[in-house]
C-alpha cells in the first residue's frame, strides 16, 4: 500500500538530475563567475582556464536543466543564472559545510590542548 507521502519515481528522478547538474566541480565554478552577473564564453574560458568545448559543454548541460539563460550578441553567446535560487541552495550547503569543518577544527583543538595538560 502506497503511503500518503509517496513520491512519484519521475519527481524523484528530475530532482536527482538537478542535483547530479550541480556535483561537478566545473560547473560549480562556472556559476560562481555568472554570481556578478552575465559574461561571454570567452571570459568563462579566461577565468577558469580550460578549454572553449569544456566550458560549452558545462553551459550546455546548465542551460538544459533550466539553471542559465543563453543570448547571442552578434558571434558571441552571453550566459547568465536564470534561477537565482541556486546561489542560495549553495550558500546553505557552504555554510553547512563551514560549519561541520568548525565542529571537526574544535575536536582537533580539544584533543590537542588535552595531549599539552598530559605532557606537563
Amino acid at each position: 500500500m502506497a503511503g500518503v507521502n509517496t513520491v512519484p519515481p519521475e519527481v524523484v528522478q528530475q530532482v536527482a538530475s538537478y542535483f547530479s547538474v550541480l556535483s561537478e566541480p566545473m560547473r560549480l565554478r562556472i556559476l560562481n563567475l555568472l554570481h556578478d552577473g552575465e559574461k561571454c564564453v570567452q571570459e568563462l574560458v579566461e577565468a577558469t582556464q580550460t578549454s572553449q568545448a569544456n566550458v560549452s559543454k558545462h553551459l550546455k548541460v546548465m542551460l538544459q536543466a533550466g539553471i542559465l539563460d543563453r543570448r547571442t550578441e552578434g558571434t558571441s553567446a552571453y550566459y547568465r543564472v536564470s534561477d537565482e535560487l541556486i546561489f542560495e541552495l549553495c550558500s546553505q550547503v557552504c555554510d553547512r559545510l563551514a560549519s561541520r569543518i568548525e565542529e571537526q577544527a574544535q575536536h582537533f583543538r580539544n584533543f590537542s590542548l588535552a595531549g599539552r595538560q598530559e605532557i606537563v
